[in-house]
């Protein structure tokens, strides 16, 4: 069970209009990160309908446009961007460190909870500096313990980070939230390991298995879907990153052509919405139409997706999957898909083994093709059986998220009884489907 931690100064008491902020990357073109902040929001508008919502994040305008909350963002320099160069825009962010202390503190206060939705908060496996999003979090935490708001952290990812200050911040600010859940036992390993007291913690599922699945036509027996992503490399890799992806652009690029010359049809998909991601799959395009030009157009496609929802009907017809990206692989599972993981950090690794598929893992940084087809080859030999394991794990994932959000209810708002049963947030899923 999730436990609650005090926060040692005055005890608030829950209306029956809690104020929740949403706290997180959101909005950024992440569609994993708005995934699970959908995730969370469902919840909340079924359970607790007289929250009152509003959210702190990456992409303010994206989240007001997109679900109707108010939104700020988490710093204050990001309305300006890159428009002041040079020694001024330095001394305007080193200015901003100051005022977020000040905005943060007092958005936070404002509210009875703060959560954050899911999302790898406490990773390292991309490029991060820490006085920006490890900062942040910092700010957060130590704003809600010291004005005696909740703030949640649910089934976040955690990572070893190597980089002393990140760790400070992030540890620091892990202990100092009124309580934390985590979406695998990996991330849960590594803040104990790093010094954080996880007794009272809990591992559940990634908040996005929560999310339903709508009805689709059905799969065409020679599509093969390919997630790709704009790697680089983790924040330990910066001196090598454009390596590391040329390295990677090219082992994908001659995948696709094998599968195309295997009689495959291919689907690229996404999993950021910012370009990035977008110019990978154009150049693994125009690679397989310049190696092959007689081949029909319709064979390999990039899927154009700017939402999980997106990313569910553009994967639906494929019958196997190869991603990179982590929410692209959840999406593959929900779907029941047999998936093949080139992962990026440890996450992806204990994403597959939940469902007893470690060894249709490799890393993207030691990408070996030849290994990666002969796989593919035996996640088809393999799929009908797969297709049921991962099915009864998606059920037992949809249970677990259900017990979380009860826990949360009691947690954080325990004067109110939540508006809708278990049993009535599935028939509203079933109907937004």
């Amino acid at each position: 069970m999730i436990m609650s931690r005090s926060s040692g100064k005055r005890n608030r008491t829950t209306v029956a209009a809690p104020s929740v902020g949403l706290f997180g990357g959101m909005g950024v073109g992440n569609i994993g990160n708005d995934a699970s902040m959908e995730a969370l929001l469902s919840y909340l508008r079924i359970d607790h309908p007289d929250a009152i919502l509003d959210a702190m994040c990456g992409g303010p305008e994206e989240v007001k446009e997109r679900y109707g909350l108010p939104a700020i963002p988490i710093q204050w320099s990001q309305r300006y961007g890159s428009q002041v160069p040079g020694i001024a825009g330095i001394a305007l962010k080193v200015l901003g460190r100051g005022i977020d202390a000040y905005r943060t503190a007092s958005w936070v206060r404002r509210h009875d909870v703060v959560i954050v939705p899911g999302m790898g908060v406490f990773e390292t496996s991309l490029p991060l500096r820490p006085w920006g999003f490890p900062y942040a979090m910092f700010l957060l935490c130590a704003s809600g313990k010291l004005f005696g708001t909740k703030v949640a952290l649910v089934s976040v990812g955690a990572s070893v980070i190597s980089q002393r200050l990140t760790r400070r911040l992030f540890t620091t600010a892990a202990r100092l939230a009124f309580y934390r859940s985590y979406r695998d036992a990996f991330s849960y390993d590594a803040m104990r390991g790093q010094g954080v007291d996880t007794t009272a913690d809990q591992v559940y599922p990634d908040l996005v298995f929560s999310t339903p699945v709508p009805a689709f036509d059905a799969e065409d027996a020679q599509i093969v879907g390919v997630g790709v992503m704009d790697y680089h490399g983790t924040n330990d890799d910066r001196k090598r990153a454009e390596e590391i992806y040329a390295s990677y652009l090219e082992k994908l690029k001659y995948f696709v052509r094998w599968l195309v010359d295997s009689d495959r049809k291919v689907r690229l998909y996404v999993g950021d919405t910012n370009d990035s991601d977008g110019s990978v799959a154009q150049q693994i395009l125009a690679d397989v139409r310049s190696y092959r030009p007689d081949l029909d157009p319709s064979w390999v496609v990039a899927e154009p997706v700017s939402t999980f929802a997106d990313l569910m009907r553009a994967m639906a017809p494929a019958t196997t999957v190869v991603a990179t990206r982590y929410h692209n692989v959840i999406c593959a599972l929900k779907l029941s898909k047999p998936t093949i993981s080139i992962g990026y950090a440890p996450k992806n690794v204990a994403l597959l083994a939940d469902v007893g598929m470690s060894e249709y893992c490799q890393s993207v940084n030691s990408l070996d093709v030849g290994r990666l087809i002969e796989q593919f080859k035996d996640l088809e030999s393999h799929a009908p059986e797969l297709r049921q394991t991962i099915a009864a794990r998606n059920v037992v994932n949809r249970r677990l998220l259900e017990s979380q959000f009860a826990e949360l209810s009691a947690a954080l708002f325990p004067v109110a009884e939540p508006a809708h049963t278990a049993a009535e947030r599935k028939r509203v899923g079933r109907g937004a489907g």
